[in-house]
C-alpha cells in the first residue's frame, strides 16, 4: 500500500512539472526573410529544421520567406546548398511574434586549376581564344525547345522517326475518307478516246444518231 501511494505522488509530481514545463515553452509565430550576408539577395528554398522539438522541418520560399509555429528557447537549425548552416535560438519576446531577418554566409570553394595539355587542335592560344569566344552557349530551355520544334527539325525527324499507332490508324481513316468522298471521280485520270472499246461505242452511238438534236428534242 505503501509502495502504491509513494508511485502516485511520484506520478502526480511529475504531472504537475511537466505541465509547469510546457506554461514556461510559450508559442510564437516565428517568421522572416533569408537573404545572403551583406546583399539583398534573397536565398531560396531554405531548409529550417527545428532540432529542439521532434525535428520538425520546414522549407522557405523561393523569395526566401518562412513562417511557422515554435517554441520560445527552441533552436533552430536553418541549411541551403552552397551557405553555411547557422543556428538561432527563439528568445522570450513581449508578444506571440516573432520577426527576424537571417543572413546567410556563402560558402567560397576554390577549384583546383585544369591545365590543357598538347596536342591541341588549334594551332595557337590566340585561335583557341578566337574559336572559345565565338561559341553560343547561349541557349535556355525555351530556345532550346523552339529549335527542337522548327519546322527544320521536324522535317528531319520525320524521316527517321517511325509513325505510330496512331498515326498509322488515323491516316488509313483519312485516305479512307477521301475515297469515298471521290468514289465517282475518275480517280485514275483515264482518257476515254484511247479506249478502244470506248470509241467504237462512241461511233456506234453518233450512227444511230443519239445525239441528234431533232431526237434530243431541246
Amino acid at each position: 500500500m505503501k509502495l502504491y501511494l509513494k508511485i502516485l505522488s511520484i506520478s502526480f509530481l511529475l504531472c504537475i512539472s511537466l505541465t509547469t514545463f510546457a506554461q514556461q515553452k510559450r508559442i510564437v509565430q516565428f517568421s522572416g526573410i533569408i537573404t545572403a550576408l551583406n546583399t539583398d539577395v534573397a536565398v531560396p528554398y531554405v531548409t529550417l529544421r527545428n532540432t529542439s522539438y521532434a525535428n520538425e522541418t520546414f522549407t522557405a520560399n523561393h523569395e526566401g520567406y518562412f513562417t511557422f509555429v515554435a517554441h520560445v528557447g527552441d533552436e533552430i537549425e536553418l541549411s541551403s546548398i552552397g551557405y553555411a548552416n547557422i543556428k538561432i535560438t527563439i528568445p522570450q519576446v513581449a508578444g506571440d511574434k516573432y520577426t527576424l531577418n537571417i543572413e546567410m554566409t556563402p560558402l567560397v570553394k576554390e577549384l583546383p586549376v585544369v591545365t590543357i595539355g598538347r596536342p591541341l587542335p588549334w594551332a595557337s592560344i590566340e585561335e583557341f581564344n578566337r574559336e572559345f569566344l565565338a561559341m553560343n552557349v547561349g541557349y535556355d530551355d525555351i530556345l532550346s525547345a523552339q529549335r527542337n520544334l522548327s519546322p527544320q527539325a521536324l522535317a528531319a525527324l520525320s524521316k527517321v522517326v517511325p509513325r505510330s499507332a496512331e498515326e498509322i490508324q488515323a491516316f488509313n481513316n483519312f485516305q479512307r475518307h477521301i475515297n469515298m468522298s471521290n468514289k465517282a471521280i475518275n480517280q485514275n485520270f483515264a482518257n476515254p478516246l484511247l479506249n478502244p472499246f470506248a470509241c467504237g461505242q462512241l461511233i456506234n452511238q453518233i450512227k444511230r444518231g443519239d445525239f441528234s438534236r431533232e431526237r434530243l428534242k431541246y
